[in-house]
């Protein structure tokens, strides 16, 4: 029963009622939504457990993801097209954001394999920073988040909605 609570409140967030498709929503897009907050939670979960909080760009991760899942909650009350917006703008971060910490995680692997290891180079200084201690494709999941989060607001109802409302200028 409580699943069942959670996906229809997910099922009420991704596409608001409105005249033209009063049914409920593309099983797809409730999908992703479940998926973004899922990940969204889930992930800042594990970045707290792993107290990924040492400096700023530790916590840049965290409080990306928490201000999409506040701004999802806006959506929730609101429903208008600002809070679309302002998700998609965090969406971009957290990719954005994804391939700084992969780069950030590899090249701090690659400081450690060359303390340890002055003479390695190559290849084998490659493997083994991306195998390091730090793992350096973990950020990828901020990537993932963002992409998620774009497909669910792409050709959104609500900003068809405002666009064909807007007049047209010529």
């Amino acid at each position: 029963m409580f699943l069942d609570e959670i996906t229809q409140a997910c099922v009420t967030v991704a596409r608001p009622p409105s005249p033209r498709h009063p049914s409920l929503p593309s099983p797809l897009s409730t999908l992703l939504l479940l998926i973004l907050v899922v990940s969204l939670v889930g992930t800042i979960t594990e970045l707290l457990l792993l107290e990924h909080v040492e400096d700023a760009w530790q916590w840049t991760p965290i409080v990306l993801m928490t201000a999409a899942l506040l701004t999802l909650g806006w959506h929730a009350l609101d429903r208008g097209p600002a809070s679309l917006n302002v998700l998609r703008g965090l969406m971009v971060l957290c990719v954005v954001s994804g391939f700084l910490g992969v780069l950030l995680h590899y090249r701090g692997n690659v400081e450690f394999e060359l303390e340890m290891y002055p003479d390695l180079s190559g290849w084998k200084l490659f493997k083994e920073s991306m195998m390091g201690a730090t793992p350096a494709l973990a950020p990828g999941a901020m990537i993932q988040v963002g992409l998620v989060g774009l497909a669910w607001t792409f050709r959104h109802p609500v900003l068809q909605a405002n666009r064909k409302a807007q007049p047209t200028e010529e």
